[in-house]
């Protein structure tokens, strides 16, 4: 493909937060401008004013900066085809539909909803699905079935009305999806679609076909869920004459549990997130964390949603922006749906955690400042060090780290009731002559004077001493631990694990 030459488009609907299916349609946009040289459009169809959500837009362009795939024009970057909202270009969709109207591809519907419920009624009485199609149109309230002067009668009347798309029927024709190949459809099975709703704003169908037509896109990567329509919107370009773009129809994203896609819908039976960054629930104070939010890193969040449905080939999975870039194919999106793993995503942060160790130290940093800690930096490098393993997020650090600065204010209740007897006290008091005999305060002196102990419950022994050094059973190396506390203080936290289990079984 030459430079420039590429245009593709992301265009949500701004009727609340994107989740994981959307920014991924986005990505997967951005990833093919770029590698081509080409354009990224933002442009926001908001034909649906019912569902309309007031924060939506500042959101998603909020999403595309976060994750570092801005647009290159659109809504909030300007661009030559501008308007980029479909509420402002209805005169445009107006002009195209009255030369649809008079080409004989388009008619007026009066049908009330009352009237098409009665048919659907009708039809199901019999066990039948109503459509609106060639097979009925000619019965129903329409311009077909009206000359020219009943028609003129009829709109100067101000009935309600909407545009319907006139489907000739018995044709059979190839389509071509990117992703999925070659695709026959049959008009005999497509119904009459609405292109212009009776409150004379444009449905999707018509505003998209106009839209990607004006603006020069040249392949629309959008969802699954759009492979039923293509067939439609095909018929669209080709009634206006004009050539229709590029398809690639991506893969829904699914429920690792089986329970279906991805869905803001089912939000509250999901454990895990699936919106990008935090999203406020207008007009309440209900606040749903997004990824940013949780912890993670946009680079990370990124790279782990390219390879929710695509892979370049090999084993290697972590890959920098621009090598996504440069890797990005379309024919090796998959097909088939592909199930999202929390733990994967866990996964990916954790490998790009070990790139932001700086950010690590500066967030321990605050941490210690809010207790009037204070500590070398060399310390908290080594702590930082021993322990970036055992995180997948920045704000974990101090979790696993606070056991370096801070004695045990209290213990874990089960085990603490578990050792409350005279026999845990012994053991302490031996562990505790142990260290005064260690000159050199290693790791490796005291696994050395612990092997020479002739207890054989050196298991049991070891959990007493992490308790009375962290206060639970967790925590790094036992021995690391040790060596980083010194004798000194060693010694205080396993007289203080002591003296509370006397002053509780006295």
């Amino acid at each position: 493909m030459s430079k420039n030459f590429v245009r593709v488009r992301f265009a949500p609907s701004p009727t609340g937060p994107l989740h994981l299916g959307g920014v991924r349609t986005a990505l997967y946009n951005y990833l093919f401008a770029k590698k081509y040289g080409g354009k990224f459009i933002l442009r926001i169809e908001d034909t649906d004013k019912k569902r309309l959500i007031s924060n939506s837009e500042s959101y998603i362009i909020e999403t595309l900066k976060w994750c570092e795939i801005e647009p290159d024009e659109g809504v909030g970057y300007g661009g030559p085809y501008s308007p980029y909202y479909q509420s402002k270009r209805q005169k445009i969709y107006h002009f195209y539909i009255n030369k649809l109207l008079k080409k004989g591809f388009a008619y007026y519907a009066f049908d009330t909803n009352i009237d098409l419920d009665r048919k659907r009624k009708k039809y199901n009485d019999c066990g039948l699905t109503f459509s609106y199609n060639y097979k009925n149109r000619m019965e129903l309230n329409n311009s077909l079935t009206m000359n020219e002067k009943q028609l003129d009668t009829k709109l100067k009347s101000c009935s309600s009305y909407v545009i319907r798309f006139k489907i000739q029927p018995g044709e059979k024709f190839n389509m071509y999806d990117i992703i999925r190949g070659n695709i026959i459809a049959y008009t005999n099975n497509l119904d009459d679609k609405i292109l212009l709703k009776s409150d004379g704003s444009a449905t999707y169908h018509l505003a998209n076909t106009i839209d990607d037509h004006l603006m020069r896109i040249t392949h629309v990567l959008r969802g699954e869920e759009w492979l039923p329509s293509m067939a439609f919107h095909i018929l669209l370009y080709r009634s206006l004459g004009w050539i229709p773009p590029h398809f690639a129809h991506l893969p829904l994203i699914l429920r690792k549990d089986g329970k279906g896609k991805i869905s803001k819908r089912n939000l509250e039976t999901l454990n895990f997130p699936i919106f990008p960054i935090q999203w406020k629930v207008p007009d309440t104070k209900i606040i749903i964390p997004g990824y940013r939010e949780l912890g993670y890193f946009p680079e990370a969040f990124v790279n782990m949603l390219a390879l929710l449905g695509w892979n370049p080939g090999g084993k290697k999975e972590i890959f920098s922006l621009q090598e996504l870039i440069n890797l990005f194919s379309l024919e090796k999106i998959n097909k088939s749906g592909v199930y999202f793993d929390i733990k994967k995503a866990n996964w990916f942060n954790k490998k790009y955690l070990n790139k932001k160790k700086e950010e690590i130290f500066f967030f321990l940093c605050k941490e210690l400042q809010k207790r009037s800690i204070q500590y070398k930096k060399n310390y908290l490098w080594e702590i930082i060090h021993l322990t970036i393993d055992r995180i997948h997020f920045i704000h974990e650090i101090w979790e696993h780290t606070f056991y370096f600065f801070i004695s045990p204010i209290s213990y874990e209740k089960s085990f603490f009731q578990k050792i409350c007897n005279i026999k845990s006290i012994s053991q302490l008091e031996n562990v505790k002559k142990l260290l005064y005999h260690i000159n050199k305060f290693t790791d490796v002196n005291y696994k050395y004077f612990l092997n020479k102990d002739k207890d054989k419950k050196r298991h049991e022994i070891i959990q007493l001493l992490r308790f009375s050094l962290v206060g639970v059973l967790k925590g790094i190396d036992i021995f690391m631990i040790l060596k980083m506390l010194g004798k000194e203080k060693s010694i205080q936290r396993i007289n203080k694990l002591i003296n509370k289990i006397k002053d509780t079984i006295i």
